[in-house]
């Protein structure tokens, strides 16, 4: 028996687009869990991480980058998704790329100074500095904008200092009872963890040829014996899209499918089938109704 009390609570991790908030989680949790790239937008869904270590229970919520562009429905669902997370949290993670501010980092730090529950500056990619001393000043300023938030500087690619921002944590955590039992890692289903494992595939096979009008359906998610099978739907809006998808003898299709079959593998334990296909959906990324059977909800 423990003579500390239990603590748990709900830590979301915020910031613009591309700034390492999934590459953070997944070190956390010591596994891949949420999908990265370094296409911004990578993130679409807030994603549920669960980390329980002994009496401390945090259940991280990695959200869409909060970004400028609201045209598209896909886009507007981003940013309400992400803005609404910080209503329901009991700690803020607030994601900076190091000697780096936009005004998307202003666009999320407008959203966070008035929030009354504590705020943690994580500061990413340090190990990208020459030389450290470099970072003093722009530290400085971080902490005048945000005044009672603790400012911890990181690598989340490389794993340094993120057993000292765990710490902070935990002390900042609401003490009760755990909400989810101790091996359990995340809230989302088997299903949508193999399509977004499809969907980093095709954004690092893609580069800057396609834009972000890329969707996966699992059509089919199925054990028998000692294989799973899955099938997957890659859904474009144009033509185009698809042969790119494809590529030269269906070379690129190979390519993504083998890459995400590693990853499933890993992950599910389990040898893995996986059959894919591409379809042309036109206009799905600004269609709130296609958006909602594709499982980003509005309401």
């Amino acid at each position: 028996m423990s003579d500390t009390a239990p603590r748990c609570g709900y830590v979301a991790i915020v910031g613009r687009p591309n700034v390492g908030k999934s590459t953070l989680l997944n070190h956390i949790l010591g596994q891949k869990l949420a999908i990265t790239s370094r296409k911004p937008q990578t993130t679409r869904h807030t994603l549920l991480g669960i980390k329980t270590d002994g009496d401390v229970q945090a259940i991280y919520v990695d959200t869409p980058g909060l970004h400028k562009e609201n045209d598209k429905a896909l886009n507007r669902f981003m940013n309400k998704s992400a803005s609404q997370t910080l209503r329901d949290v009991d700690v803020v993670l607030f994601v900076v790329d190091r000697m780096r501010w936009t005004d998307e980092d202003e666009l999320v730090w407008n959203k966070v100074r008035h929030l009354e529950r504590p705020v943690i500056l994580v500061v990413n990619k340090v190990d990208r500095l020459d030389d450290k001393k470099d970072m003093l000043p722009h530290l400085e300023w971080l902490t005048q904008q945000l005044p009672n938030a603790e400012v911890v500087p990181v690598s989340a690619l490389h794993g340094r200092n993120i057993d000292h921002l765990q710490a902070v944590i935990a002390g900042l955590l609401p003490e009760g009872e755990h909400f989810y039992p101790e091996d359990q890692l995340t809230d989302r289903s088997s299903r949508f963890l193999a399509a977004e494992l499809v969907r980093e595939k095709v954004m690092r096979q893609l580069g800057a040829e396609i834009p972000y009008q890329v969707a996966v359906e699992i059509e089919q998610f199925k054990q028998e014996g000692k294989v799973l099978h899955i099938h997957a739907l890659i859904l474009v809006e144009r033509e185009g899209q698809k042969k790119i998808i494809i590529g030269d003898g269906g070379e690129r299709m190979k390519k993504i499918g083998q890459e995400a079959r590693l990853d499933m593998q890993k992950l599910f334990g389990s040898k893995i089938m996986l059959n894919l296909w591409v379809k042309v959906r036109r206009g799905w990324s600004d269609d709130e109704r296609a958006l909602n059977s594709l499982g980003y909800r509005f309401d």
